[in-house]
């Protein structure tokens, strides 16, 4: 079955991110999400296998490797806006060209394993700190000069649950039978 541009793209949807504070059952649900991701990403791309990470997911999209190894550095930057925002008063963080990242030449030399073994020490440290937070802290901000928004810590925490989920669509999308 044929899939609109919109569907490869969003295959989940846009981002549905809260204006209200989250409950401690909502955050515990979206933590455990990021818990997960490294290992429900490294079985998509076992399941996807080594021809077809190299496949875009779309026309004029990223290949498979190149959506594993964004969703590395993302995820870096995402853990150091957390802590950045724990440590300094609403600072305004560093944007970064997620395209331009994507087409570095690490990300065709080095293994996906790279990648993956990353996500997995991130993901542990992160949610560590996750775990620790109190209601004070998820309320503290950031300021990203790319969309001009200050963001709150419970908002990033959906956001990057969202994003994990949105990349696994994409690595989905390249599954053969899909």
């Amino acid at each position: 079955m044929p899939h609109s541009d919109d569907s490869r793209r969003y295959p989940i949807g846009p981002p549905q991110l809260s204006a209200v504070l989250y409950t401690a059952a909502e955050r515990t649900a979206l933590i455990t999400q990021i818990a997960a991701l490294p290992a429900q990403l490294t079985a998509m791309a076992r399941a996807v296998g080594g021809e077809g990470l190299q496949q875009p997911y779309r026309p004029d999209g990223w290949t498979g490797r190149q959506v594993i190894h964004h969703v590395a550095d993302s995820h870096v930057n995402a853990y150091v806006r957390f802590r950045l925002a724990l440590t300094e008063d609403n600072p305004t963080i560093r944007p970064y060209d997620e395209a331009a990242w994507a087409a570095l030449p690490d990300v065709t030399a080095t293994p996906i394993t790279v990648s993956l073994a990353l996500l997995e020490a991130l993901h542990s440290r992160w949610v560590t700190l996750l775990h620790h937070l109190t209601e004070e802290q998820w309320q503290r901000t950031f300021y990203h000069p790319g969309n001009k928004r200050e963001s709150t810590l419970d908002q990033t925490l959906a956001l990057y649950a969202w994003h994990g989920e949105h990349h696994l669509a994409h690595l989905k999308l390249l599954l053969p039978d899909v």
